[in-house]
């Protein structure tokens, strides 16, 4: 587990209800840390549908996670509840860096933190684009 600062609820703006499953604990009897980023992917994607319009069937745009890491605080295991904790450090013109925390539902203090970089593209060709307008307007929410 890591020695840094934990992180608080208080220092996220936006909370994505997770559920733990059976077969997210790993033999050593907690949540993998490959499933972290499984929960920072799903409430980040889950925001950005739900705030942003993104459209991750036809859209024009789709992002690209170039950059990730994770720090680890607390295990959680299955049956625990749940909120990842969002918000926008950095806002470019095609990119944007999300801060993300795990917390148990009802502590303050994150069991996790992670970071990752989202590379916004055109569909058509891969290449960076401008984020859309109202995937902006999102994210500046966050930040």
């Amino acid at each position: 587990m890591s020695e840094q600062a934990r992180h608080l609820r208080d220092d996220y703006r936006h909370f994505h209800a997770i559920s733990t499953r059976w077969h997210d604990n790993d033999l050593y009897g907690h949540v993998n840390n490959v499933t972290y980023y499984s929960f920072f992917d799903t409430a980040v994607n889950a925001y950005l549908i739900h705030h942003g319009g993104l459209d991750i069937h036809d859209g024009e745009v789709v992002g690209f996670v170039v950059s990730s890491s994770c720090d680890y605080f607390a295990s959680i295991a299955f049956p625990d509840a749940l909120e990842v904790g969002l918000r926008v450090a950095r806002l470019g013109s095609s990119s944007v860096q999300y801060e993300l925390a795990v917390f148990r539902r009802g502590e303050d203090e994150a069991c996790a933190a992670g970071r990752f970089v989202h590379v916004f593209v055109r569909r058509a060709d891969n290449r960076p684009t401008s984020i859309p307008d109202s995937l902006r307007r999102a994210l500046e929410a966050l930040a």
